[in-house]
């Protein structure tokens, strides 16, 4: 993870993506407008979803059982899905560099508060 939000960094820069700290007004649009594109590409994510539970119900209606359906249009959307998944990863990295934080330390440490809550979800 390090290595990956290293890359984004550099990455970042080069192609002048970076979030604007010229001063706050400049700031906080450069945020909002990266969280805009983020939620966009959520959004998009969400599009693939929507096409896959499409594709599934047209190849059940065309004679496929439920589960065969379902492995088919997930397999032909999976590389777009990818893309998309991509996309959220870079903005959220991007996130991550402006903040200063560590993806790992902050993604582990959530997932063990997560574990040790008391009012888990079953």
């Amino acid at each position: 993870m390090k290595d990956l939000q290293a890359y984004m960094k550099d990455y970042q820069k080069e192609m002048g993506w970076e979030i604007n700290e010229e001063n706050y007004f400049k700031t906080r649009e450069s945020l909002l407008n990266n969280y805009m594109l983020l939620t966009t590409e959520v959004a998009e994510f969400a599009e693939e979803l929507r096409k896959i539970f499409n594709l599934t119900q047209q190849g059940i209606l065309n004679g496929l059982e439920q589960e065969e359906a379902f492995l088919r249009a997930k397999e032909s959307a999976r590389e777009d899905i990818g893309k998309e998944l991509a996309d959220c990863l870079a903005y959220l990295l991007k996130f991550y560099n402006y903040f200063d934080l560590d993806l790992e330390e902050s993604f582990y440490g959530k997932m063990k508060e997560v574990r040790e809550r008391k009012n888990k979800d079953f």
